[in-house]
């Protein structure tokens, strides 16, 4: 992060609280729930990581996996887009009804998500569902996950730097 970044650990009853908070949404931590929980803050973002590994993020109150580590998301419910929104996506767009081409899992409105691309299932983004698992499956128009955190944003570059360090 910058030389402004504030950085402290968690008491241990904050950090279990976030990480049965990320388990509960179907991310695989490191070290389980007895990790040890380390907080990187600058200006509205906080980075949290676990064991030294950058595991998620808040901001605006919302917590959500990072995309750095594929296999941590594997049980995150998702939707696959068609590669044309790919692009867009990965640019900071909402995921619109006409990309989405599968919703894998179940979930409601609020919900934590991953976006997948259709070719080679990677995971491309982490949003916030709009609607729940079975509206997007009837949507045919307007926005159905607000995009998080995606692929080459601020973020990604933040957690990178500090998982190298």
């Amino acid at each position: 992060m910058s030389e402004r970044a504030k950085r402290y650990f968690l008491r241990k009853r904050e950090a279990r609280a976030l990480l049965a908070r990320l388990a509960e949404m179907g991310l695989r931590v490191p070290g389980g729930l007895r990790a040890r929980v380390e907080v990187a803050e600058a200006g509205d973002l906080k980075l949290f990581l676990a064991e030294g590994r950058p595991i998620a993020a808040e901001r605006k109150g919302v917590v959500f996996p990072l995309l750095l580590d594929q296999e941590a998301l594997a049980d995150l419910p998702g939707v696959v887009v068609d590669m044309g929104a790919v692009p867009h996506i990965c640019n900071g767009a909402h995921v619109m009804a006409p990309g989405v081409v599968e919703v894998r899992g179940e979930f409601s409105e609020g919900a934590i998500v991953r976006v997948l691309d259709e070719r080679h299932g990677k995971s491309i983004a982490i949003g916030q569902a709009l609607l729940s698992s079975q509206e997007i499956r009837k949507a045919e128009r307007g926005r159905v996950v607000r995009n998080l955190h995606y692929v080459g944003d601020r973020l990604w570059r933040l957690a990178k730097e500090l998982a190298r360090a």
